[in-house]
């Protein structure tokens, strides 16, 4: 996969997991996008690690949407037990 595959993964990968768990989060669209990036990179890496699944190399693989969306959700999860709703008004 491509660099501009990433990036399609990632965006598409983050705004399914902000539609999972909705609030308010900063970032916009970029934000979204590196939430869905880094995301897949963890989904991949807990695949690999804990499911024995190796990465797949094609774009449409059911499975890595799938651990990217996990991994978009474990950060988004991550996020938010870290630093609370920062953006809550007062």
């Amino acid at each position: 996969m491509g660099i501009l595959s990433w990036l399609v993964l990632g965006l598409i990968a983050g705004i399914i997991a902000k539609i999972l768990l909705p609030g308010r989060d900063p970032g916009g669209i970029v934000g979204t996008t590196l939430i869905g990036i880094v995301g897949s990179f963890i989904g991949g890496w807990l695949s690999t690690k804990f499911l024995d699944k190796p990465i797949p190399k094609d774009f449409y693989d059911p499975s890595m949407w799938i651990a990217a969306i996990a991994g978009s959700l474990v950060l988004l999860i991550a996020y938010r037990l870290l630093f609370g709703n920062s953006r809550e008004r007062r």
